[in-house]
Parts: structure tokens; C-alpha cells; sequence
């Protein structure tokens, strides 16, 4: 069961750094105007795999051990922690696909993508040590900065309608969509938060 458990974890920090890396190539791609679609397609396809594995592993435990109280909560926690990692892939897949569809968007202020992508970054790494070291006090900090990328989200949302021009409207459509999609992350980097909390108490966050 022990060793179970550990290849487990060692399954889904793979799995978490591996979700780090493709968000940022992602984000990065948009700041500089690259096309990483390809590069980034891969990643996410690997992370899909491994979350595969991750649940045919979980259920191998649970089946073999019928594992009770807290090594259950955990197995299920990383169950729930390697699908956000995968949906971490799946949408930085989607902010890189942006770049094919709108073109050079280089005339575009990217102030509002740039400060939502540095946030949602930050909280995936924050979800990752939170994760690896049971960080309860970590895990909590997610919900109030999930809350900033929300914001960033809707600010822009409201001045788009303001908007004229083709130029203008290209540049607000692209950013809104990358901005969608990083709210989408720093809401999966949270459910990884409530998940920790899951893991450690037992409770389950009154959000979900």
C-alpha cells in the first residue's frame, strides 16, 4: 500500500510540474507572438495520459486495499488534483490556439493577459507545494487570489463593450478569450487548494 501511495504522488507532482511548464510556454508564446500550438498540444496530450494513469492507479488502490480515512481521502484527492493539472494543459492549449486564430496581435496592449497569467502561475505553484507538502495555510491564500484574476477578468469584460475598430475589436477578442481561459486555471488551481484541505481535515470547502 505504501509504495501505492508514493507512486501516486510521485505520479501527480510529475504531473503538476509538467502543467507549470505548459501554462507558462503558453502564456509566453501570446507575450512574444509564437506560435507554440504544436509544442503545447503534446504536452497537454501527456498530461491527459497521465491523469489516465493516475485514476487506473488510484483505482487499483482502492480496489486492493479498500483503503479507509485518510490514505482514501488522499487517493481520491489525487484523483481530483491530477484532472486540475490535466485541465491546466487543456486550456493553455486554448491560449496558445489564440495566436493562430487572430494573427499578429502585437500591436495589442497584453497588460491584462500578462497580470491575470502572472497570477494564475502563481497560483499553480502555489497548489503545487501546497500539494507536495500538505500546506493547509497555502492552500487557503488560493481562494482570495483567485478572486484577483476574476477581477482582472470582469474589468475587462466591462470596457471591451467601449471598443471600435477592427484592430481594436481583434485585440479585445483575443484577450478575452486567453483571459476566460486563465480564469478557468486559477479556479482548477483552487479546487487543488480545497483539495489539500480535503486531504488534511477531512472537510471540503462550502465553495464547490
Amino acid at each position: 500500500m505504501d509504495i501505492g501511495l508514493e507512486r501516486l504522488t510521485n505520479m501527480t507532482l510529475d504531473m503538476a510540474r509538467l502543467s507549470d511548464n505548459t501554462v507558462s510556454k503558453a502564456i509566453n508564446a501570446y507575450r512574444e507572438g509564437k506560435d507554440a500550438a504544436g509544442e503545447i498540444f503534446r504536452m497537454s496530450e501527456e498530461l491527459r495520459i497521465l491523469q489516465d494513469e493516475v485514476s487506473e492507479l488510484a483505482v487499483e488502490l482502492i480496489a486492493r486495499y479498500q483503503p479507509v480515512a485518510s490514505d482514501l481521502r488522499f487517493i481520491k484527492s489525487c484523483m481530483e488534483t491530477a484532472y486540475g493539472f490535466s485541465r491546466f494543459g487543456r486550456y493553455a492549449l486554448d491560449i496558445s490556439e489564440v495566436v493562430g486564430v487572430f494573427g499578429d496581435l502585437s500591436m495589442c496592449d497584453k497588460s491584462a493577459v500578462e497580470a491575470a497569467g502572472a497570477q494564475a502561475k502563481e497560483m499553480i505553484q502555489i497548489g503545487i507545494k501546497a500539494f507536495a507538502e500538505r500546506d493547509v495555510s497555502s492552500a487557503k491564500k488560493l481562494d482570495e487570489m483567485d478572486s484577483v484574476v476574476d477581477k482582472i477578468y470582469l474589468d475587462f469584460l466591462q470596457g471591451a463593450a467601449a471598443q471600435r475598430g477592427e484592430v481594436k475589436i481583434r485585440c479585445t477578442a483575443s484577450a478575452l478569450l486567453i483571459l476566460r481561459f486563465l480564469e478557468r486555471i486559477a479556479d482548477h488551481a483552487t479546487y487543488i487548494g480545497e483539495s489539500v484541505l480535503y486531504i488534511v481535515t477531512g472537510e471540503r470547502s462550502s465553495r464547490r
